[in-house]
């Protein structure tokens, strides 16, 4: 089985639909979505839209669940994507899981299986973020419903990685199609930064020996236009990430 594995659009049309392409390039038995699909200041709607039509196995991710909470609690992205959705839009992700099978042994989360604020493959410290270590990462996949599972994949911090773990489990996180650099205060105040304005996926892969392997894949797209949009639309603060992978000053 091949899985082409997205997450994390961030309402980056463009992105995406260079992401489709590149995938169909490709080719995969499916395509699953793991969230923080319209937040922020670029195309929500649109968004929705196309992937509405898609119908992928999708689930919710943390900015999904805080666009549909109390509005003054909202953060920015999410009030702006509020905002611009329709009711049926906001009814379709009002029905996401926030977790979900795609098979028996295949299991899809925002964060970790318990949390989608928990960062699954990387750690947060005072010193800001690092990659997790196996037994971090062993920890948050430990009972319920990743015991069971061959393959769990993850998104929320944007970083494309893999990791396999003592007993054969592989955990894969694809990156971000949308946006690859941000600065949050959860935990410690630390920065997330791919280094380069890529779009982002990853391809899970099933071998004949049951084993499965992870490839990851870095798409180019307008992504200057992106940045003006950003722009025009009252986030200066995502243009230096948009063009660049990095955070900035």
């Amino acid at each position: 089985m091949k899985i082409a594995v997205i997450s994390d659009i961030h309402g980056n049309l463009d992105a995406l639909d260079a992401v489709l392409a590149d995938i169909a390039r490709r080719g995969a038995d499916v395509i699953v979505n793991l969230g923080d699909i319209v937040s922020g200041h670029l195309q929500p709607r649109a968004t929705a839209a196309r992937l509405m039509a898609l119908d992928l196995p999708t689930i919710r991710g943390n900015h999904e669940r805080q666009l549909l909470g109390d509005p003054a609690r909202m953060g920015e992205s999410d009030s702006y994507a509020r905002a611009q959705l329709l009711p049926e839009q906001l009814a379709w992700i009002a029905a996401l899981p926030a977790t979900l099978r795609l098979r028996k042994d295949v299991l899809l989360v925002h964060g970790t299986p318990t949390s989608d604020l928990v960062y699954f493959l990387d750690s947060v410290t005072p010193q800001g973020s690092r990659a997790a270590t196996q037994e971090e990462v062993a920890a948050r996949a430990d009972g319920g419903a990743a015991a069971d599972v061959a393959l769990i994949l993850c998104g929320h911090t944007h970083m494309p990685r893999s990791m396999h773990l003592a007993d054969g489990r592989l955990i894969v996180n694809p990156g971000s199609v949308g946006l690859q650099a941000y600065g949050d205060e959860h935990g410690y105040p630390h920065v997330m930064e791919n280094g380069t304005p890529h779009a982002r996926y990853a391809i899970a892969e099933q071998g004949a020996d049951g084993i499965w392997m992870a490839q990851f894949h870095a798409v180019e797209y307008d992504w200057e236009q992106a940045a003006r949009l950003a722009l025009a639309n009252g986030r200066p603060d995502w243009a230096v990430p948009l063009r660049t992978g990095r955070v900035g000053a």
